[in-house]
């Protein structure tokens, strides 16, 4: 059910041409982290994401946005840390 209302938003995002090249070419991701924002906002039907304004459709990608930049930054200094390891095991 979730997954469904994840891709009709991302789907409104991409027709008010909200997302940029490269979101749009990681629909997957974005889907899954709209999902996590819309489970937290209590949003659980395609008639909900339907009705919501292009303001709060905004806020959802916003937050979706910055969900993305989190776990990128996270992930990025996990490989950096592995980097390190690997080049200490290698000294």
């Amino acid at each position: 059910m979730y997954l469904a209302m994840s891709e009709f938003a991302f789907f409104r995002f991409r027709s008010n041409n909200m997302l940029t090249k490269e979101e749009e070419e990681h629909k997957e991701e974005i889907i899954q982290l709209t999902e996590e924002i819309l489970q937290a906002k209590g949003i659980q039907c395609d008639a909900s994401i339907s009705k919501i304004s292009e303001d709060e459709l905004i806020e959802i990608l916003e937050k979706v946005r910055e969900l993305r930049r989190r776990k990128k930054k996270k992930q990025s200094g996990t490989e950096v840390i592995k980097e390190e390891d690997v080049y200490i095991h290698n000294r």
